[in-house]
């Protein structure tokens, strides 16, 4: 079964989508277009019925809110149909947001959040939160931002490959289709993530012909016949948009 991302040219050179109940990794630089990917194939699967959520480990979810509001993704609403969930694993959330968020018509029920201050979440204690969420919410569609806030909570490299490996396989059994957000910005320097996901995916942000150009560029995707050429990306008032090869 394929699922569609929603991304405009993209499940064309994907033969229909992601394969469904998979993990999948996003990389790329700053400005690449990484948040804008994952919450458009959220809203995607919320517009299907699908629920989806979002784990921010970094940003604060009213940032995300504001910002992909700007899009006709319908983000809003679907929050408040609680087809599309923000949980809030980070750092305690700002003072001031929930006040923000009755402004905007959206109330405390609407979103999840992990209480308390908490240090820096282990991949452990992030995977029991998911699953809780997971189970409680029926979640189809999950993005997880970012993998690299979970990946440095050991000191000890090895430690940090095991617990990668051992998380990304746990997500597997969730029965999820999902993407983790990675703030690699080198796509040959390999990692556990890339290893063990099933497909990954890079979106570039590079100077090209003097002009800053993004593009994206499917690296690995088991179970689909694919190239590993550089696309165009566009913006629309929809989101992202996959758009000719480079040359």
């Amino acid at each position: 079964m394929r699922i569609k991302t929603g991304i405009d040219g993209l499940d064309e050179i994907l033969q229909g989508g992601l394969l469904s109940e998979r993990v999948y990794l996003l990389s790329g630089p700053p400005g690449s277009g990484k948040t804008t990917f994952c919450v458009q194939y959220l809203a995607q699967g919320a517009a299907l019925g699908e629920v989806g959520l979002y784990v921010s480990l970094v940003e604060s979810p009213q940032n995300i809110i504001d910002d992909m509001s700007n899009y006709s993704m319908n983000v809003v609403t679907l929050i408040k149909m609680q087809k599309l969930l923000f949980a809030d694993l980070g750092p305690r959330m700002d003072y001031g947001f929930i006040d923000d968020l009755h402004e905007r018509g959206i109330h405390e029920h609407d979103m999840i959040n992990s209480p308390g201050d908490q240090g820096a979440p282990s991949p452990a204690t992030v995977y029991k939160e998911i699953a809780c969420y997971v189970s409680e919410y029926g979640v189809k569609r999950l993005v997880i931002d970012s993998v690299s806030a979970i990946r440095f909570t050991s000191k000890d490299p090895s430690l940090q490959e095991k617990e990668m490996s051992r998380f990304i396989r746990n997500l597997k059994k969730l029965g999820c289709t999902t993407i983790l957000i990675s703030e690699m910005t080198d796509p040959t320097v390999y990692s556990t993530e890339q290893f063990a996901s099933h497909g990954v995916i890079f979106l570039h942000n590079f100077l090209y012909d003097k002009t800053m150009t993004r593009a994206i560029q499917i690296i690995k995707m088991r179970g689909t016949k694919h190239d590993c050429n550089l696309r165009g990306v566009g913006f629309t008032e929809r989101g992202m948009a996959v758009q000719e090869l480079l040359e």
